[in-house]
């Protein structure tokens, strides 16, 4: 089944930025798309996520072209299937960890896995204050919060930038497996080529154009 299909996206700031972009992702894949700084990848991930509409083309979540969905039905959309994950982990921060997690199950309708926690390694910390984790176990709670309502799609911009390699390669892993057990797809914009390595498919942006490694 097709998740994503991307088709001759192009897409302009104060200079062209990239032209006749096109990808698709089937169920149980993910796709890495690795580049320099500035070269469009999070711009790219932002448009296939349907936060920024391109200057030309068009993007189909689950068969649908999201240009033609009106407002209520984009936001149910975002709400229950797709998963977006940033650097900057976003947190509620005068909530605990497990308040955070709770937003983010009650929207959805889903439970919080206590596997997942402690796969995560932050199932000890889970009722502190977000205030009181380290930046990593911040990155992992933030992970968990989008994870926990089990989306169709995640979208990861360099997930694993506040994480040591270790703790990176173990959260990859369960990325795999959620993949491979929900039927989902993942897109992951990063650096860590060894992420990246790990992905079905591999996309370097440069000079404006995307090519498959």
């Amino acid at each position: 089944m097709t998740l994503l299909n991307a088709i001759s996206l192009s897409h302009a700031f104060d200079y062209p930025l990239f032209e006749d972009i096109s990808l698709s992702l089937n169920a149980g894949e993910s796709i890495a798309i690795v580049g320099v700084s500035g070269s469009g990848k999070s711009t790219l991930m932002h448009i296939l996520s349907s936060l920024l509409t391109p200057l030309q083309g068009r993007v189909e979540l689950f068969g649908n072209n999201i240009y033609q969905l009106d407002d209520k039905a984009l936001v149910k959309l975002r709400r229950n299937d797709l998963g977006m994950i940033y650097q900057s982990h976003y947190l509620f921060k005068g909530f605990s960890a497990y308040e955070n997690l709770e937003v983010a199950t009650l929207l959805s309708g889903e439970v919080i896995d206590p596997i997942l926690l402690k796969r995560l390694g932050i199932d000890h910390v889970i009722n502190q204050k977000v205030t009181e984790l380290s930046g990593g176990q911040q990155q992992r709670v933030s992970i968990a919060r989008v994870m926990s309502k089990k989306p169709r799609l995640i979208f990861a911009d360099e997930p694993t930038g506040n994480l040591d390699h270790a703790t990176a390669m173990d959260v990859m892993e369960i990325f795999e497996d959620y993949l491979k057990e929900h039927h989902a797809g993942m897109v992951l914009v990063t650096h860590d080529e060894a992420l990246a390595s790990r992905c079905t498919h591999i996309y370097r942006m440069q000079n404006g154009l995307l090519k498959e490694v």
